[in-house]
């Protein structure tokens, strides 16, 4: 596989994509692939996590918030029966 060497980058932008990388515990290479996979193949390909959700389903951000939600009550702990 070739090599881009990649010089001149600009310092906030530099510590964003280190952020990023430290964030989801990827390695900088990793990051910079798949935000140029992101501009370059735009609409081309979905990312393999997004194909496995049309097999085994997935939850949107209002349905994820819905869930957790409805689930609050069962984070409370009774201290009646702890005592």
């Amino acid at each position: 596989m070739s090599q881009i060497t990649l010089r001149g980058i600009d310092p906030e932008i530099e510590q964003k994509i280190r952020q990023m990388a430290k964030e989801r515990k990827q390695s900088l290479n990793v990051v910079l692939n798949e935000i140029i996979l992101q501009k370059f193949r735009k609409g081309k390909r979905k990312p393999g996590a997004d194909t496995l959700k049309s097999l085994a389903g997935g939850w949107s951000a209002q349905e994820a918030s819905e869930f957790m939600k409805a689930i609050e009550p069962c984070e409370e702990i009774d201290e009646g029966m702890w005592s």
